[in-house]
């Protein structure tokens, strides 16, 4: 028998189920808790850019990889990551203005 690799969940999917357990809209959000999603997320997609309000994001106990997409997290000012597969904090810059807490 061969065996699938199951695929990640992606933000988009995540930020779904997020609107549907918690009944918030993602894009009005200020706070957005993605933490150990199962399957885990493998990428900070694009569908990030869409979280302009959020300050708080958590997206720890995944299996990312690489800081990306967050140029339009405006107000960001805690990004939560541990327990993940980073092994550079590269990407960052899109929100130094911002940031307080990592």
């Amino acid at each position: 028998t061969t065996r699938k690799m199951s695929k990640g969940t992606s933000i988009k999917d995540a930020l779904a189920k997020w609107e549907e357990k918690t009944g918030e809209n993602s894009k009005e959000a200020t706070t957005i808790k993605l933490f150990m999603q199962l399957p885990p997320i493998e990428k900070m997609d694009a569908s990030l850019s869409n979280l302009a309000k959020c300050e708080v994001l958590s997206l720890s106990s995944n299996c990312i990889d690489k800081i990306t997409n967050l140029n339009g997290l405006k107000n960001l000012r805690v990004l939560s990551l541990g327990r993940n597969l980073i092994k550079n904090l590269t990407g960052l810059e899109a929100v130094s203005d911002t940031l307080e807490e990592l």
